[in-house]
């Protein structure tokens, strides 16, 4: 009876601390999951595809439009 006592305490405790652990790390990864700083081109946001936003875009090269290579 004792025995059985015993186990139960030291299984309450790993639970309880198994636990814990989650809900530090759960609360740790939430909290920075920051956002990154990116060098994108300024005023590319509203544009309505790629090669709207390159041209717009402040910065951008000139003469873009004479070469359009795509990727699939």
């Amino acid at each position: 009876s004792t025995y059985h006592a015993m186990i139960g305490g030291v299984v309450a405790v790993i639970v309880f601390l198994l636990l814990s652990l989650l809900i530090v790390l759960g609360h740790y990864l939430i909290r920075h999951k920051g956002t990154y700083l990116t060098h994108e081109a300024k005023g590319s946001d509203d544009a309505p595809d790629a090669d709207t936003a390159i041209i717009n875009a402040e910065g951008g090269q000139a003469g873009g439009d004479d070469k359009k290579e795509y990727f699939i």
